[in-house]
């Protein structure tokens, strides 16, 4: 399923922005440095349309002009990576502009939906190409993808030291809100990052070793990430139902303790591991509301904390689903005393000495987007079919996900060894079968 580019452009700013370096934070530079591709996936209004690139549907021009207005709020965007004096990563807001492709496909939308898993190959497919994420990188790429008679996909790839997930979300929901013509959508952005200095007297009180430094990692990570590692993925649908189930038999916890304890629990089984085997998982918080003074919803940066909890691989499967929820309780229950323990334990960190490779083969990473407004991505011709990471990193990686609609539902995508994918998906839907 070949993909053809039309047009390749930069989009800069509609209005003059403000010229000069944006400082980074210690949380963004710890984040991966690289892009973060999703991939938004429409389907076409039944109006008659059908058609590669033609007609209203999803006008490159309407999206291309709700850009350049977007970037004039969120000009950081519209920049490039660079370096001040001392080395240290920084943005250089010089308005360059943010790179827009437009591209077609003889593929039918429904060629790619039905069973869609994120892989390098629907990455390459609806993302736009990128070299490097170092010096001089764009920090904000998209592709507009028109299928053959009907439906597009809309790929983006956001460089992770600009942003987290709430802040990609509240930019993606400003410029649909913008094309739409919608202003009261558009969200201000706060780039005020100066709260998430560390303090003149560093006072790290909390153990970041596990998450950030001297814990267990694969050979791969100690290397930077440089050995890639073959998994298998899949996207796997919980129904409201479901999660409701899932979060009573878990001691009515919230939907994310619940569906995480769930599937820890299943991939610990179908990688067959020991009982004595410890098994640690990695998830992030979103510190925004624990800081004192917290920050606003819309700050624009790196806002989360990587975190994580351990378990023995027989506690885990021997008891019930409630002793992973509370494990994750124990390690997501984390406020501002932690978060700026972590931004001084950072301080003295040598970023480029930082894990961001692959994990042991006990060990799972959890990214939720849940309760995020990842849907809120309507452009003027209704809201997304479906939204998904484009790529999964090396297994034992998870997001979750929220579902279109409103009833509730959920989603994981998971990626994990390819000899153990299969009996994976037969675990998580196994237990759910038996909740409803």
């Amino acid at each position: 399923m070949a993909v053809e580019v039309v047009t390749s452009a930069l989009v800069p700013p509609s209005e003059p922005t403000p010229r000069g370096a944006l400082w980074l934070s210690n949380l963004d530079l710890a984040a991966r440095n690289g892009y973060t591709p999703t991939v938004y996936f429409f389907r076409r209004p039944d109006d008659g349309f059908c058609g590669g690139g033609g007609g209203d549907f999803f006008s490159a021009d309407v999206l291309r002009a709700a850009l350049a207005a977007a970037l004039v709020p969120f000009y950081p965007f519209a920049g490039r990576l660079g370096a001040g004096p001392d080395g240290r990563a920084e943005v250089d807001c010089n308005a360059e502009g943010a790179l827009f492709v437009v591209a077609r496909s003889a593929a039918a939308l429904d060629d790619v939906f039905e069973g869609f898993a994120p892989s390098e190959a629907m990455r390459d497919m609806f993302v736009p190409a990128y070299e490097s994420a170092g010096p001089g990188a764009p920090l904000l790429l998209l592709q507009v993808t028109f299928f053959r008679c009907g439906g597009v996909a809309l790929g983006t790839a956001m460089h992770h030291f600009v942003i987290d997930g709430r802040s990609a979300f509240n930019f993606i929901r400003t410029w649909a809100g913008i094309a739409r013509g919608d202003a009261g959508a558009a969200v201000a952005p706060s780039l005020d990052r100066t709260p998430l200095r560390a303090r003149p007297q560093p006072a790290v009180l909390f153990d970041h070793t596990h998450e950030y430094g001297g814990g267990r990692r694969t050979a791969a990570a100690a290397a930077g990430g440089s050995s890639k590692q073959e998994y298998a993925s899949a996207i796997l649908r919980v129904s409201g139902a479901q999660a409701a189930a899932l979060r009573a038999r878990a001691g009515a916890v919230s939907t994310f303790r619940a569906l995480v304890a769930h599937v820890w629990r299943c991939a610990c089984a179908a990688r067959a591991l020991a009982p004595d085997a410890e098994s640690r998982l990695y998830t992030m918080v979103d510190m925004r509301a624990r800081l004192c003074p917290p920050l606003p919803e819309a700050f624009f940066g790196n806002a989360v904390a990587r975190t994580s909890a351990s378990a023995r691989v027989g506690d885990l499967l021997g008891g019930p689903l409630g002793f992973g929820a509370r494990r994750l309780r124990a390690a997501t229950g984390h406020g501002d005393e932690y978060a700026r323990s972590l931004v001084d334990y950072l301080e003295a960190a040598d970023p480029a000495a930082l894990p961001r490779g692959g994990l042991p083969g006990t060990d799972l990473r959890v990214i939720s987007w849940l309760g995020m407004p990842s849907y809120d991505a309507d452009f003027g011709w209704g809201e997304p079919a479906l939204l998904a990471p484009a790529l999964m990193y090396y297994p034992g990686f998870v997001y979750l996900l929220n579902c279109p609609g409103k009833e509730g539902g959920v989603a994981v995508a998971a990626a994990l060894e390819p000899e153990r994918m299969e009996r994976f998906k037969e675990l998580f839907f196994e237990e759910l079968a038996t909740l409803v």
